[in-house]
């Protein structure tokens, strides 16, 4: 198993993000556009946050009872901020990381995206699947 590759042979490069500022109704709607689960949010290239569909579940009740998207993110955009929801302090891996450092990292389960930065550039993302799929390569 090749567990010291650096982890640019894993991470995703073309990472979607939010941006500081964003309503809440656009991050929803990359989410769904993208399929994807976890967007960090970014101030120009600088990474400031991290929001996961799951923190928008969290917040969107609307969702639970079939209201109109509509409504809930009209909701939203007036009762919550991005700042407000979003993780301001993610976990990060420096873009010289290795895998095994991202599967430690992941391992504690409390978050499943870990963005890879360069300073505080943010230049890609691992997710978990990520990982899942890389390990299985191996076999």
């Amino acid at each position: 198993m090749k567990r010291n590759d650096p982890i640019s042979h894993l991470m995703s490069r073309n990472v979607i993000t939010a941006h500081h500022g964003d309503p809440i109704s656009k991050v929803r709607a990359l989410v769904r556009q993208h399929g994807v689960h976890h967007l960090p949010v970014v101030n120009g290239d600088q990474l400031v946050g991290i929001i996961s569909w799951t923190d928008i579940l969290r917040v969107s009740f609307g969702d639970a009872f079939n209201t109109d998207e509509r409504t809930v993110d009209a909701t939203l955009d007036h009762t919550l901020s991005l700042e407000q929801v979003m993780e301001k302090s993610p976990v990060t891996l420096a873009e010289t990381g290795t895998v095994r450092e991202a599967a430690e990292l992941l391992a504690g389960g409390t978050f499943h995206a870990l963005p890879i930065v360069s300073g505080t550039k943010l230049v890609g993302i691992v997710t978990t699947t990520d990982l899942i799929k890389y390990l299985l390569d191996q076999f």
